[in-house]
Parts: structure tokens; sequence; C-alpha cells
């Protein structure tokens, strides 16, 4: 298990509002946001259409729990999560289905009308999912699916699904998003080569420390990346960082080295509400690791709108 840590308390009511006192829209904002720590503003400037590619929406008063699903986040709504998009700068959104809602994907669907065109979802489902289910998703902004099998709860979804499901969304267009331990991504390195579909690898394929680039994970992801069709996600330095904040030293070499690897291959995720984590990060110095990973503004547009467009059908920001 890895260990928690004990992040920065919030400043002052007072100080949030003299801070946000006369920001022109879209600027990132001092901002108390439930499920973060800090109220700090980031650093980094995000780009018109910056993209938050791995957020999760919970809201169990208007879309209870199926039978037999927990671990519901509370305070964790659209209305929340657009406090943290004016924290941190970001306009557009890719909304994961959480586990607690295992495969009734309608809290994410709901989402992502709400967020009114400036959100896909990465969806959850089952073999036993039929076509005109799947085009219900594809229309409500659905463009992938999930299969998160790191851990020992894992319900709703099972490594026999992948090839299966694979088949089916291709013709949607649609990719699949892996969460798993780097040892399962090393030992699936067969299935990779054979899905029809592009792979997304959430929290940067979770390469463990002290290892890091010289992880056979890294290896396998980055000759999958040379392919042309592997993705990954440089989110939730938390996850595998024996260093830790506020500088996550370790896991940003591994940052530093996909991104000069393949930045047109990079996606950014806050992870927020960060679902698995008792002492919640702060967000605001999480979106500003990227300024380490990629130290200049082309590099990071590219990672932040321009590859999200493509890979998730945004309009290209103007």
């Amino acid at each position: 298990m890895i260990a928690r840590r004990t992040f920065i308390k919030g400043a002052s009511l007072a100080a949030i509002a003299a801070t946000t006192s006369g920001a022109s829209i879209g600027e990132s904002l001092a901002q108390q946001v439930p499920n973060s720590s800090g109220t700090d503003p980031a650093k980094v400037k995000a780009p018109p259409g910056a993209c938050d590619c791995h957020h999760h929406i919970y809201d169990v008063a208007r879309f209870p729990q199926p039978a037999g699903a927990r671990g519901a986040i509370p305070n964790a709504r659209v209305e929340e999560f657009r406090l943290l998009q004016k924290r941190i700068g970001t306009t557009r959104s890719i909304i994961v289905q959480p586990g607690a809602y295992l495969t009734d994907n309608h809290v994410t669907l709901d989402a992502i009308a709400q967020l009114a065109g400036n959100s896909r979802g990465v969806a959850v489902v089952h073999p036993t999912v039929t076509e005109a289910e799947l085009k219900v998703l594809n229309d409500g902004g659905i463009r992938g699916i999930r299969f998160s099998l790191g851990g020992p709860n894992v319900p709703a979804t099972a490594f026999d699904m992948i090839e299966p499901l694979a088949k089916r969304v291709h013709a949607f267009g649609w990719h699949l998003q892996i969460n798993m331990e780097a040892h399962q991504i090393v030992d699936n390195e067969a299935l990779w080569d054979r899905v029809p579909t592009p792979l997304v690898f959430d929290h940067m394929g979770h390469i463990r420390q002290p290892a890091g680039v010289e992880d056979p994970a890294y290896k396998l992801i980055r000759r999958l990346i040379d392919k042309g069709r592997t993705w990954v996600k440089l989110s939730v330095t938390y996850d595998s960082s024996k260093d830790g904040p506020p500088g996550y030293a370790d896991v940003n070499k591994v940052g530093q080295a996909y991104v000069k690897a393949a930045p047109e291959r990079m996606l950014w995720g806050s992870n927020w509400p960060h679902p698995n984590e008792t002492a919640k990060p702060n967000d605001a110095m999480l979106f500003d690791l990227i300024a380490q990973w990629a130290p200049d503004e082309a590099t990071r547009n590219r990672i932040l709108v321009d590859n999200p467009a493509t890979l998730y059908g945004f309009p290209k920001a103007g």
C-alpha cells in the first residue's frame, strides 16, 4: 500500500476573496474546492481549451449507487468540479466512470450533458451491453471504456472482458483505458498487441519507484507508443512517488521522459476528487508539475489542448 501524506491546509475565506477580486473569466483563481487541499491558484497559466483528461463525478442524491456498490465520494458533483476548473484554469474535461457506480453510466452521461459540449466520457461496461446501449453511450459523449484491474475490489471488469469488448467498441472509434499495476501491464503484453483499438494507460502506467524509466512497463508502453496508437495520462503522481509532495522528484523523471519521447501522445489529468486518497492533494500543485515535465509553452499546449482534441473529438481551440 502507498503511504498517505498530509497536505497543506487551505487559506482563509478572506484571503480567497482578496485574491479573486477583479480576476478575468478563464483565469485561475484562489478557490476552496471540496476534495482538494489548499486554495492557491495554479501558477502555470492554462491555455484556452485546456482539458483535464481524468476526473470523476459522483452525485448519489440524484443517481443512487447500484446494489452492492460502495465508495461514493461526497461533494464531487459537477457544481464542485466547476470550482476546480476555476482554480486551475481548465475548460474541457474527460469524465471517467467511477468504480462506485459499477456499470451504471447514467451519472457520467448526465455530467457530460451538464458541461454542455466541453466534456467527453469514458464508460465502464459489461460484455452483456447491447449495441443499442453502446449507441446511447456514444451519442451521449462516451469515447472509450475503462478496465480498472489494479486492486482487489474490481467487481465491474475482468481481464477476459478486454479483448471481446475491444472488438465491439472499435466500430465506434473508441479506445481502451487501462488502469492496472505496472507488472500487470507487462504480463499482458501480447494482449496489447492484439486489440484493435487505441490504448490509453492511466496514471503514467503506475510506474513504480525506484525503478522509474528502467521499469519493464515503461519500456513496453514506450514501444506501444511508437506503434502509433497508444496514449499516456500524466496523472496521479502521488500514486507511485516515494519522494512525495511538494516536488515529486522521482515521478517527475518519468513524466519528463514520456514527454521528451512522445509529446504528441501525452494527456494530463487531475484525478479529482482523488477517490483513493484520505488526505487530498493540492490540485494547483499537481497542475503546476506539468511545467517540469514540459518546460516550454508549446509542448504544454499540445498536451493540454491539441492531444485531447485529437483523441476525444473536441473542436480545435481557436
